[in-house]
């Protein structure tokens, strides 16, 4: 029998090369992954503002509907995606830890399968919108962590897999446990780029500092000793040196000395090292701590450090009465600690499970931008809104608050994810009732990624990519409605005619007066590139 020597690993589950679609009951449903309702981009529909929206705080966006939804328009809408894709920093989400948390109605059965083909389609999209430096933090717990760690695998590259952080999130025992009390959670860090990335140290601490100490009171004030030896071999190495009473050194053992002996001189000469307190033991290298910088941060996590659930708890409880409490907030400390180590102010931050809304209140208070989506509407109008409004205003003193000297400012815009523009009945393909007028040119140029514009001069066109124009009639495209808008063209330009209908003649029309123009008919046509984008 012969061996297979070749390939890669792979997750393998029921439902893989299908798709799932939100149903109007806040079920799902399995699709083929070229359903126009799954490859088309959904509009994002401005429906109210906070603050001031004016520069960078314009790329604050806070969007009421489905994750993959909010994902897709941002990376295929040019409205969007000039501004996110490849562009995005930091991607935190803290997604649903089993399906049933997803969706409303599930079969049991497929719960896995659920849940890891809508896992599949977001990491896919985020990939595309994070930038070289960029990288994705998946909070998870024991349920689906390890399934998850093989499909980011797949779909990153194992090469660019960082490492797993372990955050203590209760530091209680649950004494009735059936077997082990579980006090922790893990976040899932993969790069997009693993040699692009370049990781922020994190603050220093009381407890990180207990090391220092100035027993030969050293006017650069508090350092540490640090080993001048290494176990690896080193040319210059070799050598022995002379301690201030006459005693001669040299590393033991399979040991060299950390640097040359000309190094070593200059650290004799400007007081950096340190011979014991008789000035007759080994010496070691003086580190001090006003000349260090942060800390590599670990992958361990204590609640002392950046907070548990009670404390994450506690602060959205300290926002809004207490007859509404969110189940499973995170505490801002421990999102300031993601955001310091994977980002730099002005860079964008992105959560499209965002809950309580802390990554995104977050984010504002260290001044950098952000896009947050949320589903469910009574979670983003009674926590997320209302949260964010209140970090705006300088209404929110708990939290990071103080620690950062938040006071408020800045704003953001709240968009609303449009329903699907398609609909299918007897395997037909139909545009929805609600896509007409302005809806409709938004639907047709969001599908064929045309920026949108309003015409200066109250020409035809609405939509522009390059030398391309495009112009969307609600009705039929004829003979007439051809050469009126190819009148409007300017030397060098093409125009992309869009129609609920098309004849002949129009095409053949078009065809013959402009080269490189066309004429597409709606939804055909429109589904057709939806297909071939997917």
């Amino acid at each position: 029998m012969s061996r297979v020597t070749s390939g890669r690993l792979t997750l393998s589950w029921v439902g893989r090369d299908e798709a799932l679609r939100n149903t109007a009951d806040g079920g799902y449903e399995w699709v083929s992954r070229q359903d126009p309702r799954v490859t088309e981009v959904r509009l994002l529909q401005e429906t109210g503002k906070a603050g001031d929206v004016t520069g960078t705080a314009a790329d604050n966006l806070l969007i009421h509907g489905d994750s993959y939804d909010a994902l897709h328009a941002l990376v295929r809408n040019p409205e969007y995606g000039d501004h996110y894709r490849g562009k995005v920093k930091l991607v935190y989400i803290d997604p649903p830890f089993n399906t049933g948390q997803a969706f409303q109605h599930y079969d049991d059965a497929l719960e896995h399968s659920v849940w890891l083909t809508m896992m599949r389609d977001r990491l896919l999209l985020i990939r595309d919108l994070l930038a070289p430096g960029g990288s994705v933090w998946v909070h998870l717990d024991d349920a689906e962590m390890a399934y998850c760690r093989v499909l980011m695998d797949e779909v990153f590259g194992r090469g660019n897999f960082v490492g797993t952080v372990v955050w203590q999130k209760i530091h209680a025992r649950n004494n009735s446990a059936q077997h082990l009390s579980s006090v922790h959670d893990y976040l899932l860090v993969y790069a997009r780029s693993k040699s692009d990335l370049v990781f922020n140290k994190i603050d220093r601490t009381e407890l990180s500092d207990q090391e220092f100490w100035n027993p030969d009171n050293d006017p650069r004030g508090p350092w540490r000793r640090s080993d001048l030896t290494a176990s690896h071999a080193y040319e210059d190495g070799r050598y022995e040196v002379v301690g201030p009473h006459g005693d001669v050194f040299s590393p033991r053992g399979n040991r060299w000395w950390s640097c040359s002996r000309e190094t070593f001189d200059a650290l004799r000469e400007d007081n950096r090292l340190w011979w014991g307190k008789t000035g007759r033991t080994f010496p070691f290298r003086k580190r001090f701590q006003s000349e260090l910088g942060g800390l590599v941060p670990t992958t361990f996590w204590t609640h002392d450090e950046v907070g548990d659930n009670r404390q994450a708890k506690a602060e959205v409880t300290k926002l809004f009465d207490r007859s509404r409490i969110f189940s499973t907030p995170k505490p801002e400390a421990l999102l300031k600690r993601v955001i310091q180590i994977a980002t730099d102010p002005g860079d964008v931050v992105v959560d499209v499970f965002a809950g309580s809304g802390t990554t995104a209140a977050v984010a504002h208070k260290m001044e950098r931008r952000w896009v947050a989506a949320e589903i469910l509407e009574e979670t983003a109008e009674t926590f997320t809104r209302p949260r964010l409004e209140k970090v705006v205003a300088g209404d929110d003193p708990g939290g990071i608050t103080k620690t950062v000297g938040w006071e408020g400012g800045g704003g953001f815009r709240s968009l609303k994810a449009s329903p699907s523009a398609f609909e299918i009945a007897d395997g037909r393909v139909f545009l929805a009732d609600w896509v007409k007028g302005e809806d409709f040119a938004a639907v047709v140029a969001a599908q064929l990624g045309f920026m949108m514009y309003d015409s200066a001069d109250g020409g035809p066109f609405c939509g522009t990519k390059g030398r391309a124009r495009l112009a969307v009639v609600d009705g039929v495209v004829d003979e007439v409605v051809a050469r009126g808008v190819l009148g409007h063209l300017d030397e060098g330009e093409r125009a992309v005619i869009v129609g609920r209908g098309v004849t002949p003649e129009a095409e053949s029309l078009v065809a013959e007066l402009s080269r490189g123009s066309k004429v597409l008919k709606a939804p055909r046509d429109l589904v057709r590139r939806g297909m071939a984008v997917r």
